[in-house]
């Protein structure tokens, strides 16, 4: 899959289907997906041609989608649209934006909760299946059977959605997909194999999405194009940590990971309401204090295509080999794909501008 202009943009109408433009003239085009999120488009559209077809965009109503090369690389709804003077601008998110605007008004997401040391994979298709078998409520998304050891609720706390709560589905999703060695899930968007229709998907990955990849990289001088920002901050440091688990008040379980290091001493809560046992906390603690350790992160590339890592070679979540050396940074190591940003009309060719992590910030299956 290799993005080059010319894409194609469409628009549908999202409960009826119809297709309202299978080639929307959108200029200042960026799109792409992220690692437990919907990801974002952005552009930009001629008012006239909006002002003659307001239905093209319609705000919350509309699906958009990207296409190139005959694939779709890219779909979700528009949500935002601007008019300024001479520009028309537009919003959209993936999928799982949608769930951000429903909320469980039967309880028990319709009498299928409450849960009991229930794989997370299993809640979040139930949470889905929920949201749309209310009418004028199915986008037609299918969610992976992936299944994982990740549980939520327990015989004394089930995992409760109460209809009187004001928590969006949304919000219960990302509950789920929030912590370390929990699932982790993306937006994806293909057409059928007739391509008559299209596929909506959200994909779950456990105990990670992606892998580590040893034959693709970033490199300054080879695909990174601008020279990225170092980022060192003293807000997010410590080298103390204390970590809580379940339980009320005193009976509340407690871990301290703590090092001496030459540094100033700074110290940091997390909490882990999920977490029954002592060693289990003690292990996630001791991972919340390693990573906050780390000073001088990179946290975005931008890169053009090349055969170092052609676009389309990475997926979400993937380990990728780094090296950055300019004149205020050094780093080489292994990051983590966040997520990313085509530009595929970007002055002198296509860009993607990637979002990244160091991969020691992250453990997977377990802990």
């Amino acid at each position: 899959m290799t993005v080059a202009p010319p894409v194609r943009v469409l628009t549908q109408h999202a409960l009826t289907g119809a297709w309202l433009s299978t080639a929307l003239p959108v200029t200042d085009l960026e799109y792409g997906p992220e690692v437990s999120g919907p990801g974002e488009l952005r552009g930009k559209l001629s008012p006239r041609l909006v002002s003659q077809s307001p239905q093209l965009a319609d705000p919350g109503t509309t699906f958009i989608y990207v296409e190139s090369e005959g694939q779709l690389e890219w779909g979700g709804l528009i949500w935002d649209v601007r008019a300024q003077g001479t520009d028309y601008s537009i919003e959209a998110a993936s999928w799982s934006s949608y769930l951000q605007k429903r909320f469980d008004f039967d309880g028990e997401h319709g009498g299928r909760g409450p849960y009991v040391n229930q794989d997370r994979c299993h809640v979040i298709r139930q949470i889905w299946e929920y949201a749309q078998s209310i009418p004028d409520g199915n986008l037609g998304v299918t969610v992976d059977a992936t299944a994982s050891t990740s549980k939520v609720g327990t015989t004394a706390e089930p995992f409760h959605s109460f209809w009187y709560d004001t928590t969006s589905l949304g919000d219960q999703v990302d509950d789920l997909v929030s912590d370390q060695a929990t699932p982790e899930y993306t937006c994806t968007t293909s057409w059928n194999s007739d391509k008559t229709g299209v596929i909506k998907r959200i994909k779950l990955g456990w105990p990670r999405l992606g892998a580590r990849r040893t034959d693709i990289e970033f490199s300054s001088g080879v695909n990174i194009i601008e020279e990225p920002e170092e980022v060192r901050s003293g807000d997010d440091y410590a080298q103390v940590v204390v970590g809580t688990g379940a339980g009320d008040g005193s009976a509340k379980l407690r871990q301290i990971s703590a090092v001496r290091n030459g540094r100033l001493r700074l110290e940091a809560t997390a909490a882990f309401p999920e977490i029954n046992g002592n060693d289990v906390l003690r292990q996630r603690t001791e991972w919340e204090r390693a990573w906050r350790q780390t000073l001088g992160a990179v946290e975005q590339v931008t890169i053009r295509d090349t055969p170092a890592a052609p676009f389309g070679s990475w997926q979400v979540g993937d380990d990728v080999y780094t090296r950055i050396h300019n004149s205020w940074t050094s780093f080489t190591g292994w990051c983590r794909v966040m997520g990313w940003t085509i530009r595929p009309t970007a002055r002198g060719g296509p860009q993607a501008v990637i979002s990244l992590k160091p991969s020691a910030q992250f453990t997977y299956g377990g802990v």
